[in-house]
């Protein structure tokens, strides 16, 4: 797939989210700088966000697919399950410690989710994917919360949005326990995301995009495939929340857990510090 040129309209989308991101104050859509249902242009401006932070020494340590946005006027946590379009790139500094507390602010308007993480042992480069492909390259399997994050004001997002804004990437938290894919039935697995032990969202492997979180993983294989940026060993892949994305608020503490894979937890904290650490 050819890449989009970086147009006067990428970079201004570029420049309100990149705005919204140092400020720490969410935006308003970028779809009006776009031109309408152009996902190629918001990929432009996903990539170029993305540059910018690797130029800033940043790596990418992976992906996640994007989830399912709520439209304009429907606020509330996207549903999984739903093909919506669009990938982020997991940067080192998204990922959090098991139980490590994150200040709050670090991701705008948070809203978490339980998942499956896929580690790759080998790269995926094919122009399509089977689950065969998937399960060879996968080393192990683990749990993880998709803390999700918007830049736009009050998550007023369409495809195009959520495309340009790397997926709504916020953070991610991964469990320490590996897990082989053998020992594993992700179709059938339950999951269930807890706040202070009352459950808050749950669902099964078969709530993942295109019904499996195997399939996930292929169908987002193959989009990077088209995009020139093919998975590499080493990459995780967040396959999505397999319950809906739950609000957090400051000082939240949520566990994941997810059958078979054992449980993983993502803290919040209470005050928000700017980039020199003074609580604001």
């Amino acid at each position: 797939m050819t890449e989009h040129p970086n147009t006067p309209a990428v970079e201004a989308a570029a420049e309100r989210l990149d705005r919204a991101h140092r400020t720490g104050v969410p935006c308003p859509p970028v779809r009006d700088l776009l031109p309408p249902g152009d996902l190629a242009a918001a990929h432009a401006v996903r990539s170029l966000l993305t540059g910018r932070r690797l130029a800033a020494g940043r790596r990418i340590t992976g992906w996640k697919t994007a989830p399912s946005p709520p439209g304009p006027g429907t606020p509330g946590p996207g549903t999984p399950g739903i093909d919506a379009p669009g990938f982020g790139a997991l940067l080192d500094d998204t990922a959090v410690l098991d139980g490590d507390e994150m200040p709050w602010g670090t991701v705008l308007q948070p809203r978490a989710g339980a998942g499956v993480a896929l580690v790759l042992e080998h790269d995926l480069g094919h122009e399509r994917h089977t689950v065969a492909d998937v399960i060879r390259a996968t080393a192990f399997a683990l749990p993880a919360v998709e803390v999700a994050g918007s830049r736009i004001r009050d998550w007023d997002v369409t495809a195009v949005d959520t495309v340009a804004d790397n997926a709504s990437g916020g953070a991610y938290v991964l469990g320490t326990r590996p897990v082989l894919l053998r020992d594993l039935d992700l179709r059938t697995a339950g999951t269930v995301l807890e706040r202070r032990g009352e459950p808050v969202s749950t669902g099964t492997g078969a709530a993942a995009r295109h019904g499996h979180p195997l399939h996930a993983a292929a169908r987002l294989a193959d989009a990077l495939v088209r995009l020139g940026r093919p998975p590499r060993a080493g990459d995780v892949l967040l396959t999505g929340a397999l319950g809906p994305l739950t609000d957090v608020a400051p000082g939240d503490v949520l566990e994941a857990r997810v059958d078979g894979l054992g449980s993983v937890r993502a803290a919040f904290g209470r005050t928000t510090e700017t980039a020199e650490g003074d609580p604001r």
